[in-house]
């Protein structure tokens, strides 16, 4: 079994000590305890962080912005551009721009992702079965999760329903949805049952986009509540976007902020594509886009940040750089104190890690699986502020990815 020490490695909360690997795991860690052990690897300082976790992207949309035309810049724009890409995806390019986002997030420090795959009656079951394909291709050096996603919805999409089944059945893990996509109230409230039927039929986790609007009187969000805890599935919801909740009047946002609270529904923001889509119709002061991110986290609400969408119908940007889109969030949400910076750091580890239920297989301890990153910042503010990617990724104990940054002022 193969040892590896990490000495001389700086910790998020300003401790300076060593960390030792065996094999997968972390075994030991504390001043001195790598000196003399295994592969030795000298952080001299620098920043020693568990890796991101991606907790909401879609793998099976990225890198197509190319074979789009250009639409409004809206979310039905972004959803109809894509429609005539995606009756002509075949598994092997789902697969290969897959694989290539992948391999790209891991450079830049993450190394588990749950990727949200279309689920409808326009593209079947072929962007998971490519996804599927690309996080086999990526087992060793990533860990993909991935959602059963009703992107044009349930009732709107006749066939959808049975071809989340099927997701279900064919290797999707956790049931996705989008209720507010459906036509009215009553619509929504049947595609919010649906999904947590399913969930209880495979025993799985829930992560739901859910008011991806700038319209406040959208409420899917309390649907979502409600069924939580009506169905004991409490701390197994995710919803992610929620942008309706900052156009929503501010009885009905402490409310259900509340209700998240109780239910321990984990939020995730997507400050990158929201402040691309929303607010498209606004003049003068426009809308941020993003949910209310300080308001849930003072009520004691998991907030979570992710990538969401790279280069597609919705998002021209991104690479799976989560040290972008934290510096994204940070600037989004007003999260600038020395605080709120490390509630940023948790939003892409630890509350991400919670979501997954990984316990305390996850981090920095003793215990947990060897998944880290080295950079050469020695603080997270100063690695937020710099993007730097990670000199070194770990993934099960072993080295998957290694930059150089090389800078030299030239003067005559």
């Amino acid at each position: 079994m193969t040892t590896l020490s990490i000495v001389n490695a700086s910790l998020a909360d300003g401790r300076v000590l060593d960390v030792v690997v065996e094999g997968e795991e972390v075994v030991a860690l504390g001043p001195g305890a790598g000196s003399g052990i295994g592969d030795t690897v000298d952080a001299a300082g620098g920043l020693l962080l568990p890796a991101f976790i991606d907790t909401h992207v879609h793998l099976d949309k990225v890198l197509i912005r190319d074979q789009l035309v250009e639409h409004d810049g809206t979310l039905q724009g972004a959803i109809d551009s894509i429609h005539a890409a995606k009756r002509g995806y075949d598994v092997q390019d789902v697969r290969r721009r897959a694989r290539a986002l992948i391999e790209s997030s891991v450079l830049t420090g993450t190394t588990r992702l749950r990727s949200h795959v279309d689920i409808d009656t326009i593209g079947g079951l072929v962007p998971l079965e490519g996804v599927l394909a690309a996080a086999a291709d990526c087992a060793s050096i990533a860990e993909v999760q991935v959602v059963a996603f009703p992107q044009e919805g349930i009732l709107r999409d006749p066939g959808a329903a049975d071809l989340m089944v099927a997701a279900m059945e064919h290797g999707a893990t956790v049931v996705g949805g989008m209720p507010h996509w459906e036509s009215d109230e009553e619509g929504q409230r049947e595609h919010v049952r649906f999904c947590f039927e399913l969930a209880a039929r495979f025993d799985a986790d829930i992560d739901m986009h859910v008011d991806e609007t700038d319209d406040g009187s959208v409420r899917t969000l309390a649907m979502v509540v409600e069924e939580t805890r009506r169905s004991g599935w409490s701390h197994r919801v995710t919803v992610g976007h929620v942008c309706a909740l900052s156009a929503a009047d501010d009885d009905y946002a402490e409310r259900v902020i509340a209700g998240c609270a109780r239910a321990g529904i984990t939020v995730v923001s997507n400050p990158g594509t929201n402040l691309v889509l929303q607010g498209r119709g606004d003049r003068g002061l426009v809308r941020r886009g993003t949910t209310r991110v300080q308001e849930l986290m003072a009520a004691g609400v998991p907030v979570a940040f992710g990538q969401d969408c790279v280069q597609d119908g919705f998002y021209p940007f991104g690479r799976g750089d989560l040290l972008e889109v934290a510096l994204i969030s940070a600037h989004a949400a007003h999260l600038t104190t020395v605080a709120e910076q490390h509630a940023v750091l948790a939003g892409v580890t630890s509350v991400p890690a919670k979501a997954w239920r990984l316990g305390p297989t996850y981090g920095i301890q003793v215990g947990a699986r060897a998944d880290l990153q080295l950079y050469a910042a020695a603080t997270w503010p100063e690695a937020l502020r710099l993007q730097d990617p990670p000199r070194q990724v770990w993934f099960r104990g072993r080295l998957v990815g290694q930059t150089t940054v090389s800078r030299r002022l030239v003067t005559p």
